[in-house]
């Protein structure tokens, strides 16, 4: 469980990189310093010997004291000097003559001379490096030429303690300052993933209030960063969630309520009916209230179906070409009973020219339908009826205008939602907010404007 925790496993990536970025500067800095610094000896061992081995060529053939003349260039070196005499036969043999080794000390098996060999076999100048008990050395190895031919190759010696002094240094001071940047990079990587755990802990906390149920936790971003953000989209989720249930509580309340009230007002007429002294008009006016009331909860029921089948988008459209001029004119005659027991005139406005569009006539007809009973129901007996079908800037525009006495300012934001009435005439609100979501599925728009004495509502469709 520790392994998983987010803090933890962000803290060792966080080392286990930094680990590696040492580890990569360490291998392949302390290599190339070293053989660098190999290089580097070398480079100013050939140069320290070339005055002494000119000396040695002007003066070692037919010398009486060879040993004298290679400690004098050992001197002027600084360096270990050794004089090979070249044998040739079967095989090129090397030797050091009596006198031939300014450590005449040091152990003859113990020191090869691989490049004195091999300088003698070029005739150049050879450099290199050889390992011996007491270490590594640098060695150069110049052949001495008598009268144009090799005769004695002198090999020019020191050993690299100096180099493995220093690259030790670097290296110890490497490794030093590569502990030291580990510690640091795990603890800053633990204080930092630590924060960033912390952060989403608390997003996980108000998360799962949210999931409980509880939509009055705040996502408060703490910075700009993802997890800010991420904080912000929560917070607005929430927010989002919050709304939705409150429309949803409401929605279920509301919709009890305009059950209720005829269900209760069937029962209580029912009840009445079974009152064997009642009167035959009595009776026929029961029975007409009886059938306003059914009526009444067959459109509140197909109307709460109309609304969930939107907002689950369960609503199949069947587009096919429609002359919206005509569908009009033909909603209008519909409404000519409504119109005449409202004791009000309609008037069906068509523009010039071709209104047919791709579109699903049976829900645009439910809109039309909609607007018109709207326009029926909140206005006075005796108001004028517009029914319009127009085309206007590659649109195609639908209006129902009445000159009613107008829809107040403040509840216009509202009309749209669902339940909402802003009298108190019979409905249960629910006709507009079902035409603004048919609207929306039809990839059009339904749009409002009242002034005093005029109210429009227009569906507006794409050609």
């Amino acid at each position: 469980m520790r392994i998983r925790s987010l803090r933890n496993r962000l803290a060792l990536i966080f080392g286990l990189i930094v680990a590696a970025a040492i580890g990569i500067v360490y291998l392949s800095v302390v290599p190339q310093l070293e053989e660098a610094l190999r290089e580097q000896k070398l480079d100013s061992l050939t140069q320290t010997a070339q005055a002494p081995t000119g000396d040695l060529e002007r003066k070692i053939f037919g010398a009486a004291d060879v040993g004298a003349l290679v400690r004098a260039a050992a001197d002027r070196s600084g360096t270990r000097v050794t004089v090979l005499d070249i044998a040739t036969g079967s095989s090129l043999l090397l030797s050091v003559p009596l006198g031939g080794d300014s450590a005449p000390d040091a152990d003859p098996d113990d020191t090869f001379f691989a490049v004195a060999q091999e300088a003698a076999v070029t005739g150049r100048t050879v450099r290199g490096t050889e390992p011996t008990t007491r270490g590594r050395i640098a060695e150069v190895a110049v052949p001495l030429r008598n009268q144009g031919e090799i005769a004695k190759i002198v090999v020019f010696s020191d050993d690299l303690e100096d180099v493995r002094t220093n690259v030790a240094f670097i290296r110890r001071q490497l490794l030093i300052a590569g502990a030291v940047a580990l510690l640091l990079a795990l603890l800053a990587g633990f204080l930092v993933a630590r924060a960033l755990a912390a952060r989403v802990r608390r997003l996980e906390a108000a998360a799962r209030k949210v999931a409980s149920g509880d939509f009055s936790t705040r996502f408060e971003p703490e910075s700009e960063d993802e997890l800010g953000r991420l904080a912000l989209a929560f917070d607005e989720m929430q927010t989002q969630l919050g709304q939705l249930d409150k429309a949803r509580k409401q929605f279920i309340a509301t919709a009890s309520h305009e059950l209720r009230t005829p269900i209760f007002s069937l029962g209580g007429f029912l009840e009445l009916l079974t009152d064997e002294e009642l009167d035959e008009d009595t009776r026929r006016e029961f029975l007409a209230q009886i059938s306003g009331q059914v009526v009444r909860l067959t459109k509140l029921t197909a109307e709460l179906l109309d609304l969930s089948k939107l907002e689950s988008g369960s609503l199949v459209l069947r587009p096919e070409p429609t002359d919206l001029g005509s569908l009009a004119a033909e909603v209008g005659r519909e409404f000519r009973p409504a119109l005449a027991h409202h004791d009000s005139d309609l008037e069906v406005r068509v523009g010039a020219g071709a209104l047919e569009i791709e579109c699903d006539p049976e829900r645009v007809a439910q809109v039309l339908r909609i607007l018109m009973d709207n326009a029926l129901v909140h206005t006075p007996p005796g108001t004028g009826i517009t029914l319009s079908a127009d085309r206007e800037n590659g649109e195609v525009r639908l209006a129902v205008t009445d000159t009613g006495l107008g829809i107040p300012r403040q509840t216009m934001p509202m009309i749209f939602e669902p339940f909402f009435t802003s009298d108190d005439t019979q409905g249960a609100g629910l006709g507009l907010a079902i035409a603004s979501e048919l609207a929306e599925r039809m990839s059009g728009r339904l749009v409002a404007e009242s002034v005093p004495g005029s109210t429009t509502f227009a569906l507006v469709l794409p050609v």
